[in-house]
């Protein structure tokens, strides 16, 4: 049997298969011809102190025992293209996932989505950055693989109790995913690597004998006697099935009026807003790992901060070491803010949405719109910034420090945002309370990371889709939603993750789920 070690050693060690298996022969009191093969299992960074050290969890093998590399493969998928069908809408990591599962569990997906897929995205993201234009169906948010293909790729996630993580990272993986993400602490894909598993994602499912259509937006949802009967397109098709998985994602707002419209029930949902900050990467290196130079061994430092001002939480949100922020707005006349990273993480810039937690309470003037209010309330902000930027998708931006001063700053320079951005005092994005909040915020941030509150961090406005402003409510027990019969509510936008992995597990949950209830 090997011998299983937890580990803290030099980055330089980590990164030296020799050096480590020179250290790992002293620790053990072996010889180094008798350590036969070392696997990783688990490796993550302590920067809590000044000597920056990497804890790893290995297994050591000797040379009397048996190492079998593992190849990560993917299950017998069945051949469906016969089976009883379930309609999926969305093509983004719930929907994908819940494509598969139902595939395993010998049932026909029917994925709808509303955007094109991975390759024709590229165009209209291009056309976002140096036009300016806003396709509704196809952006950062819209199209195969949902907003993570093309923001990020992070994997880290608190939601273990909701399922099994390591099931998704192992189907990432098997699809092509680096095998690396088995063992970081915070696994990553990266946007430049995503599209390719995705597609081959798609591509198993054809070969399933499932359907994936893309460019085809749901814009109404069949019920008769309080039970789904199927789904009709923009282009008047209908599809007909009793069962329905609704992935539609945290951006979808036509989706959360058309159930308005029906009266099937939903309700305003709590998210978070604020905007995202970029530093110099090599300023958060500085600050995290307390040295001029981080060296060539450990990668681009992130961080994660918390705070409680004026009774609210204010907290760092899909942190992007060496990363860009991208443009998601998914209409015209918004802006909205992301960011991403690429695979290597090697951009000059870091960048974090940094948001303040809404109350139901903040969207009473906007009461009128009912279970809609928080969407509005969202809505309006994105649209107060584009007003304010020159209505193009140029982002309201201001130094750091100027903005906690309440100074509009004298100059912008260039940032990861490729549209551009334009000088606005911050304040005249948020109401109030949210501005005053943010102002205090960073400067509480100033106390706790010496030298992030800098005016060399830029602020752009907004960041504002954290996660749906409406849940649809589902029965805990069979995920069903509460009055429709056969409408499974699903991942980000329905309110039940945050995401690639929790809205993945969320899928295959759902998926099970209809199973089950077909028995």
């Amino acid at each position: 049997m090997p011998r299983e070690l937890l580990l803290q050693v030099s980055p330089e060690i980590a990164a030296n298969e020799l050096l480590l298996k020179e250290h790992l022969s002293k620790q053990i009191k072996v010889s180094l011809n008798e350590i036969q093969h070392i696997s990783i299992l688990k490796r993550s960074i302590d920067a809590r102190q000044k000597a920056i050290k990497i804890n790893l969890k290995v297994n050591i093998y000797l040379q009397n025992e048996v190492f079998q590399p593992t190849k990560i493969e993917l299950p017998e998928y069945k051949n469906v293209s016969g089976a009883q069908e379930v309609i999926v809408v969305g093509a983004g990591p719930a929907g994908l996932f819940a494509a598969l599962q139902l595939i395993e569990l010998g049932l026909k997906p029917i994925v709808l989505e509303r955007g094109k897929d991975v390759r024709g995205r590229r165009r209209d993201l291009k056309a976002i950055n140096t036009e300016h234009f806003v396709n509704e169906d196809s952006n950062y948010c819209f199209g195969e693989g949902g907003a993570g293909t093309y923001s990020d790729g992070k994997l880290y996630t608190r939601s273990k109790k909701r399922g099994d993580v390591t099931r998704i990272l192992e189907l990432l993986v098997a699809f092509g995913a680096s095998d690396d993400i088995l063992i970081e602490a915070h696994p990553h894909i990266g946007t430049n690597k995503l599209p390719k598993i995705i597609q081959d994602i798609r591509e198993k499912i054809i070969e399933c004998g499932g359907q994936v259509l893309f460019e085809t937006r749901v814009t109404d949802i069949l019920v008769k006697n309080n039970e789904v009967e199927g789904i009709v397109t923009q282009k008047g098709d209908t599809i007909s099935a009793n069962k329905l998985i609704l992935a539609t994602g945290h951006s979808a707002r036509d989706i959360f009026e058309l159930l308005d419209r029906k009266k099937i029930f939903i309700e305003a949902k709590p998210f978070a807003l604020g905007v995202r900050a970029e530093h110099p990467q090599s300023l958060i290196d500085s600050i995290q790992y307390s040295c001029d130079y981080r060296g060539e061994h450990l990668p681009p430092a992130p961080y994660s901060i918390v705070k409680q001002v004026g009774g609210r939480g204010m907290y760092s949100f899909c942190m992007c070491p060496g990363g860009v922020i991208a443009p998601c707005a998914t209409s015209p006349g918004e802006v909205v803010t992301n960011g991403w990273s690429p695979s290597k993480r090697d951009q000059a810039t870091a960048n974090s949405g940094i948001v303040i937690e809404l109350k139901l309470e903040d969207f009473k003037p906007f009461a009128k719109f009912g279970a809609l209010a928080g969407m509005e309330f969202q809505k309006s902000i994105e649209q107060k910034a584009w007003h304010l930027a020159g209505e193009t998708q140029k982002v309201p931006a201001q130094r750091m420090v100027d903005f906690t001063q309440n100074k509009v700053s004298s100059d912008i320079p260039k940032t990861s945002y490729v549209p551009g951005t334009t000088s606005v005092e911050m304040g005249q994005v948020f109401p109030g309370f949210l501005s005053q909040i943010l102002r205090e915020g960073f400067s509480e941030f100033g106390k706790s990371m010496r030298g992030y509150l800098t005016n060399e961090a830029i602020l752009h406005a907004p960041e504002s889709r954290t996660s749906s402003p409406v849940r649809i409510p589902r029965n805990a027990d069979t995920y069903e939603h509460l009055q429709i019969k056969g409408l499974y509510p699903c991942g980000e936008g329905a309110g039940y993750a945050g995401g690639i992995i929790s809205a993945a597990i969320d899928g295959e949950k759902c998926a099970l789920m209809i199973a089950e209830a077909l028995k």
